[in-house]
């Protein structure tokens, strides 16, 4: 087909049609013979780029034959993964590249002008976003004082996150980070994503900042470095991405409370 000028205006005309079209429509459009136009439209029919519908006749007469253009899907899978090789072998670095992304995302999104100042603020704001984007955001009761948890229980890249993950969930990632900055909560809130704690369900985790971490993210001479972490991270510190676990995510309690750990962690 690629070498037929004539049935590449077929297909075209096809894909703008808001409707099938027959033969002797489009030869009328084309100004080609309906002969020729009916023998274009077999072989793209063979190649199953259009597709046949019975129409009802015009006045007397048999069914007429209409034609539509097969709507090709976007191979997502093989987009993520040419993206993920120009993204370099490194996962940490596709996860920073990601990420970068995600909030270049947020950046242009209308995140309302509803100001954070307390979790409940970001968890209302981030609610609002994922929700809109078709997550399925719920409430997870299993929160404390300093943490909120976000369950996403819709994905629209779910199938493509299983198999890249540090990409597709680093610019949700991003995504959500940039949007909580741009409501106030720069410094304040951290945000950690757990992909799949159940095979259909990820989890966000927004986490009040400790006074001395904001005081260090908020002193640029400061001699204490700040990492970023990300999956794979080989500094100890937790991921901001973290890896799929298949389990559910526990809340991290700061008080050091033995028996309060034990308590938290039956009841997850």
């Amino acid at each position: 087909m690629s070498d037929s000028w004539p049935r590449r205006r077929l297909l075209a005309i096809l894909r703008g049609a808001s409707e099938p079209l027959d033969a002797q429509e489009l030869a009328r459009i084309t100004g080609q013979h309906v002969t020729t136009v009916r023998f274009h439209l077999d072989v793209l029919t063979r190649e199953s780029l259009v597709r046949q519908f019975q129409q009802p006749p015009r006045g007397r007469g048999r069914p007429r034959i209409g034609y539509s253009a097969v709507q090709r899907s976007v191979g997502y899978q093989e987009l993520a993964q040419v993206l993920a090789d120009q993204l370099g072998p490194d996962p940490r670095r596709r996860s920073e590249a990601a990420i970068a992304a995600g909030r270049s995302w947020g950046a242009k999104l209308d995140a309302g002008d509803h100001r954070i100042e307390s979790l409940d603020d970001a968890k209302d704001v981030a609610m609002t976003v994922l929700s809109e984007l078709g997550f399925a955001p719920e409430r997870d009761p299993n929160e404390t004082a300093e943490q909120a948890l976000i369950r996403l229980t819709a994905c629209p890249l779910r199938e493509l996150a299983r198999t890249h993950s540090e990409v597709v969930c680093g610019v949700h990632l991003g995504l959500i980070k940039e949007v909580l900055d741009r409501s106030g909560a720069r410094g304040d809130v951290n945000v950690r994503l757990h992909p799949f704690v159940e095979p259909e369900l990820c989890v966000v985790r927004l986490e009040m900042m400790a006074r001395r971490e904001q005081e260090i993210r908020r002193e640029p001479d400061s001699r204490e470095v700040v990492t970023v972490p990300v999956a794979g991270d080989a500094t100890g510190s937790e991921p901001l991405i973290a890896p799929p676990s298949g389990g559910r995510v526990a809340p991290q309690l700061r008080n050091g409370d033995p028996n309060v750990a034990k308590q938290s962690a039956q009841q997850w």
